[in-house]
Order: C-alpha cells, then sequence, then structure tokens
C-alpha cells in the first residue's frame, strides 16, 4: 500500500506558511512505516526539535486503477477518516531552502496518523460536504471541509492516477487547513468527522 499526500490544497494554510498556492496537486508520499493506527501513542523523535500536526482528511482506496476519468472516481473510494500528518518543521525549512525533496521532514516513522474510517455516506452533511476538526488538548484547532479544498478527492485521483497506479488499500492525505502547530510531550490530539470521534493521538 501507498501513503499519497497532497499539499497545499486550503488557501489559507498555504498563506499562513508563506507558500505559493498551486495550480495543481503538490504530490508527495509516506512509506507503510509511517502509519501509527488504532489511537497509539506518538513518541517524539530525538533528529527535530519542532514537529507540527497537521489534521487531514483521508480516503481509503477499494479499488485498483490508472487513468481513471472523472465519471469513475467515486467507484474509487467508500471510506473515509481523519487523519495528522505529523511534520518536522524545522527539517523541512531545511531541505526546501537546498531544494531537496520532503521525505526526511514528512515521511518518518508513525508521522502518518489515521483514525477509525467511516463510510462516505455517514459523515456527509445535508450541503454534500465533509466537515472534520482536530482538537488539541480539548481545544478546537483546525476546522476542515471538502467544500475548502482547491482539489477534492476526485480531481485528486484523475490527476494522480495519470502517473501513479492506485491499488486497494492505498491512502490519500488530502492536505491540511489553517491551524497548524508545534506538538509537545504530554499534548493529546482528537479528531472528529462530523459529529462522530474517530482519531485519538497522544504525544510522549
Amino acid at each position: 500500500m501507498k501513503i499519497i499526500c497532497i499539499g497545499r490544497n486550503y488557501v489559507a494554510h498555504a498563506k499562513e506558511l508563506g507558500n505559493e498556492v498551486p495550480t495543481e496537486p503538490v504530490v508527495f508520499f509516506k512509506p507503510k512505516t509511517a502509519l501509527l493506527l488504532d489511537d497509539k501513542d506518538f513518541y517524539y523523535p530525538d533528529f527535530s526539535k519542532d514537529i507540527h500536526y497537521e489534521g487531514e482528511l483521508v480516503y481509503k482506496i477499494c479499488n485498483n486503477g490508472k487513468h481513471i476519468k472523472p465519471k469513475f472516481t467515486k467507484d474509487y473510494y467508500k471510506e473515509v477518516s481523519v487523519g495528522i500528518d505529523f511534520t518536522a518543521r524545522d527539517i523541512q525549512e531545511q531541505v526546501k531552502a537546498k531544494g531537496l525533496p520532503w521525505e526526511r521532514a514528512k515521511a518518518f516513522d508513525h508521522s502518518a496518523v489515521v483514525g477509525k474510517f467511516l463510510p462516505i455516506e455517514e459523515v456527509t452533511n445535508s450541503e454534500g460536504h465533509i466537515e472534520y476538526t482536530l482538537s488539541k488538548n480539548g481545544e478546537r484547532v483546525q476546522i476542515g471541509s471538502t467544500q475548502l479544498m482547491m482539489f477534492n478527492i476526485d480531481d485528486i485521483i484523475v490527476q494522480i492516477s495519470k502517473i501513479f497506479t492506485l491499488n486497494i488499500g492505498d491512502l490519500i492525505f488530502t492536505g491540511t487547513p489553517a491551524g497548524v502547530g508545534p506538538i509537545a510531550i504530554g499534548d493529546s490530539y482528537s479528531g472528529r468527522l462530523g459529529d462522530q470521534d474517530v482519531l485519538q493521538c497522544s504525544i510522549k
């Protein structure tokens, strides 16, 4: 399985980090070893002093496919969850300044937290959107919605399947809204889809 991540997919987040707003999806990958499931704790690694949380909607791919046409994209996902893309911001700034890849800052072990998956129809609101929140120590810090994405999941599937074959079980992190910030040992994070709790993660 692959963990496919989309960067800068919310205008407000791109602006809060001083990044250009992209005209096509920004794609990067995390390895399977980045996964952190089942509400397990995240242990702060010793190679970074400035790791940030980034709450995101995560879709699970349910069919194999390549060169997927827009009218067929909905055949490729049925479930969604909330995830956290942990990012070593200090390392990211170093590699960006040198024009190097992001993997050291984004793809380290347990940097992709994923909550419980729910059927799309259970969490889609009356307007056809999926809304989610991430809270830190009981205080809401991020609010996201499919309505605010520059590239929705259908756009993403069309674009990335031109280059990469999608496989059953692949996960797509769809980008984070504004409100990212540093984590600290002792923090506790929770993610909700609509009114349903799907993710818990404590920092050790």
